[in-house]
């Protein structure tokens, strides 16, 4: 059974930084993509960013240039550190992992969500 394991997160004042990782476990053949996907309340899930095995990245313009995602391949973990947090930052962080189990059986796994608050 797959897996996505997420650490990180917590409080954080505005202008500072948190790190965010997700580790995949479980009958996993390969990886084709991992990433970090958020949900304020009341609103729609929405990419943050997502990187594939290739080391190819995609950011939502909202967090280009203070979010950094990457991954360690070999420990199927990818990591986000955000830095500059602004408050509308904050929200419920989902890692999501894109790939092939045994069997060759295609997944799309979603890990709990990690809360991420930064106060004004």
């Amino acid at each position: 059974q797959l897996q996505l394991v997420e650490s990180g997160g917590g409080l954080v004042q505005a202008g500072g930084s948190l790190g965010l990782s997700c580790a995949a476990s479980g009958s996993i053949l390969s990886i084709s993509a991992m990433g970090w996907y958020r949900q304020a309340p009341g609103k729609q899930r929405e990419l943050v960013a997502q990187i594939v095995s290739g080391g190819s990245t995609n950011y939502a313009d909202s967090v280009r240039g203070r979010f950094t995602i990457s991954r360690d391949n070999a420990k199927n973990t990818v990591y986000l550190q955000m830095n500059s947090l602004k408050p509308e930052d904050t929200a419920v962080y989902y890692c999501n992992a894109i790939g092939v189990a045994v069997a060759l059986r295609p997944f799309a796994s979603w890990g709990q969500g990690t809360q991420v608050t930064v106060s004004s």
